[in-house]
């Protein structure tokens, strides 16, 4: 699967929807070196909750839209889903040591 290693030389994105009031966001990957040549696109659900420590927690559903039959290995799944978790985390790390930037 192309785009499984390594780093992005370029993705493009579509913002779906945005609503500032149910804390969610909707996007769609729809090309660049992150789609593999049997995949149409990807979208993501995320929304954010408040948690008990009163940080926040996000849940993500992705979904991915194949070209053909064309069926994606368990472990293609969670490579994805480990790079999604790895941006997640490195974002989070950027706001917590620059917090002007969402202020």
């Amino acid at each position: 699967m192309k785009g499984t290693s390594g780093n992005f030389k370029s993705i493009k994105y579509r913002v779906d929807e945005l609503n500032e009031e149910t804390y969610t966001y909707k996007y769609t990957l729809i090309e660049g070196d992150g789609l593999a040549d049997n995949l149409e696109k990807i979208t993501y659900d995320v929304k954010f909750e408040q948690s008990a420590d009163g940080g926040s927690i996000s849940k993500v559903t992705s979904t991915y839209y194949t070209v053909g039959d064309f069926k994606l290995k368990d472990e293609e799944i969670k490579a994805g889903k480990e790079k999604v978790l790895a941006m997640f985390k490195a974002v989070e790390a950027y706001l917590l040591q620059n917090p002007e930037a969402y202020a």
